[in-house]
């Protein structure tokens, strides 16, 4: 069972969706307390966790061989949610700058596609009930993200770092986290899964079928198609009001 990093509570029942976020201690181990099961509507922010617990308890407990997974900030071709193209659109925008709030040290750990793959064949070849984080061997930064979507592309911007988001927003990323959130894939290793990449190494796939389906490609559907504030951040340029680098 897919799962999610979504699950987890900190010692004040914040979690990834709630208002306040989560401040957990350091890696988030499986026995990491999770939110309480629950029904209703599974796309609000409190019904998704709250779904997914409900879920991963029935198949717990019935009896048999389910591994449940959980990942955070799943990547990879052919994703409903590509945050990727956050960065990938103003590359192809050809932005001369890019703006990361919190001067971009937020860390929101992601997971590969593949990363999740190849935790499966470990797992199926192993049977047994158990839960499993899922995660990239490394738990890049918002501002790594943005050097290895770049630099794969071959574009390179002056990084503007703030040191908070303003109300005009510039600056937020999808990997904003005011404290961060790491998943402890220990289990996972213990069991005999390997990567088949860090974060760098597989997000490549994701940013090349982003920018083939954004030119009317296969899944063009996909691309989201929200408009980024560039008259916010040129104004923020010209204030000079920020560091770079």
């Amino acid at each position: 069972m897919i799962s999610s990093k979504a699950v987890y509570v900190d010692a004040d029942g914040n979690h990834s969706n709630s208002d306040p976020k989560p401040h957990f201690d350091g890696p988030v181990r499986e026995t990491q307390p999770t939110m309480a099961p629950g029904g209703g509507d599974y796309m609000t922010r409190e019904g998704y966790g709250a779904n997914k617990v409900a879920a991963e308890q029935v198949l717990l407990d019935s009896g048999a061989p389910v591994t449940v997974l959980r990942p955070s900030k799943i990547h990879g071709p052919g994703s409903r949610q590509p945050r990727e193209w956050f960065f990938v659109k103003r590359v192809l925008d050809e932005r001369p700058v890019v703006f990361l709030a919190n001067r971009g040290a937020g860390v929101d750990h992601t997971t590969a596609a593949a990363n999740i793959a190849a935790l499966i064949e470990v797992a199926a070849g192993s049977p047994g009930a158990r839960v499993l984080n899922s995660a990239d061997p490394d738990a890049p930064s918002a501002l790594e993200i943005s050097r290895a979507i770049a630099g794969h592309l071959g574009h390179s911007w002056e990084e503007v770092l703030l040191d908070d988001a303003h109300d005009d927003g510039v600056g937020r990323t999808p990997w904003d986290a005011p404290h961060p959130i790491v998943l402890d894939t220990s289990a996972a290793l213990a069991l005999g899964y390997v990567p088949a990449g860090d974060y760098a190494a597989t997000v490549g796939e994701t940013v090349d079928w982003l920018v083939t389906a954004s030119r009317g490609g296969e899944d063009a559907d996909l691309v989201p198609d929200e408009l980024f504030d560039y008259a916010a951040e040129d104004r923020r340029s010209s204030s000079g009001s920020a560091t770079s680098r």
